[in-house]
């Protein structure tokens, strides 16, 4: 050991290399925990490079795409689809609900040239999910393409690919897989693959090209990798996938549910702060978003509840919502009911350092344990 390698390192350097074969596992992997058959692309780089690389690939000039924004991630995919050539029809929904399959398919109505779809499942930023199987049931009627971000609701919540009609399916693995974020997975169904390999303006011998690894690596049956891969990243995910399945995946959304049901149950009996997104069932379970009390800054907020617990996962939202959301993030070992109660203790300690009126000390953790045991039986 050197002088300067702490005890306790894993060993990262050295490794031998990561090999065609065991790549090609670790994608079989990802393609069950994302109930798919498709094909998935493993791409090395965080997940806005499949994102980005799914739509330049599938939306040409004189596509008509349907983009429905329900965060911020929604309004990048807007001006993708737009640089593509696409005229671009948009759904958006206050950030404090979700959008309805009946909302789309009334777009999909008024303008039946739509052939592209672009949804995110669950909003961590906002902390609203929502509703994949009915409105891929209204899109696949349509004959439209579906595009997914399922970034942050793999692990978190039912992500059921080939029965919801995705035809391009995006994970990260730093969400509630509690992985990696140096690599992420796109799954690509037989109709998107036509439509790309249609596309003259689909990117090739580029990084964003879907083509290039099709053609290099799947229909060379995964024998050969096309270059290096992120190896320290593909077997973090790899080990990120398999404790997944270790715990089992119905116990693991299990806890993120439970997470956000506790929070909300325990922000209600506190008082001072409310759940941002209104309804109970458009809350994603990956991340709970508060609503910052009148006359105060939810950085300040946060601050102060930072300053009575800095371990706790609660930060300010960004952008235009710093100053009226808060965020508890539940991704990964952080849905966990002691870190939710201490979400919720260091948050009162926080409101009653800014002068903001709470409950008494026991009502938040009893609402909140309550909660956590109607989803997980103790």
């Amino acid at each position: 050991m050197t002088a300067n390698t702490a005890p306790d390192a894993p060993d990262l350097l050295d490794l031998a290399p990561l090999g065609a074969g065991h790549f090609a596992r670790i994608e079989d992997k990802i393609a069950s925990l994302m109930r798919t058959r498709e094909t998935v692309v493993t791409m090395q780089g965080e997940a806005l490079l499949p994102l980005e690389a799914a739509i330049r690939s599938a939306v040409r000039p004189g596509s008509t795409a349907l983009n429905i924004i329900t965060g911020p991630y929604g309004e990048t995919f807007g001006g993708w689809l737009r640089s593509c050539g696409a005229e671009v029809i948009t759904i958006s929904a206050p950030f404090s609900g979700a959008v309805g399959a009946e909302q789309v398919a009334e777009a999909l109505r008024a303008h039946p040239g739509i052939d592209f779809v672009s949804l995110v499942h669950a909003e961590a930023a906002t902390g609203n999910t929502n509703p994949v199987a009915a409105i891929g049931e209204v899109v696949r009627a349509h004959g439209a393409l579906l595009m997914l971000d399922a970034v942050a609701s793999v692990g978190a919540e039912p992500l059921l690919t080939d029965e919801w009609g995705v035809d391009l399916c995006v994970i990260g693995g730093q969400k509630a897989m509690a992985g990696p974020a140096g690599v992420s997975v796109v799954s690509v169904s037989a109709r998107a693959w036509e439509r790309i390999a249609a596309n003259e303006q689909a990117p090739r011998r580029s990084y964003l090209s879907l083509l290039d690894w099709k053609e290099r690596w799947i229909d060379g049956g995964r024998a050969a990798l096309p270059h290096a891969p992120a190896q320290l990243e593909m077997l973090a995910l790899e080990q990120a996938v398999d404790r997944i399945e270790e715990d089992g995946l119905e116990a693991v959304m299990a806890r993120h549910r439970a997470a956000a049901a506790a929070m909300r149950a325990g922000v209600r009996a506190l008082g001072g702060l409310s759940p941002y997104v209104v309804r109970d069932e458009d809350a994603a379970p990956v991340a709970t978003t508060l609503r910052a009390p009148d006359g105060k800054d939810a950085r300040d907020v946060v601050a102060a509840a930072l300053a009575a617990d800095a371990s706790v996962p609660v930060q300010a939202a960004a952008g235009s919502l710093a100053k009226e959301m808060i965020r508890v993030n539940h991704y990964g070992l952080d849905a966990d009911r002691e870190v939710v109660l201490a979400s919720l203790a260091a948050l009162g300690e926080g409101l009653r350092a800014l002068g903001v009126p709470v409950a008494d000390a026991e009502a938040a953790p009893a609402a909140a344990g309550k909660a956590w045991d109607a989803v997980i039986p103790g």
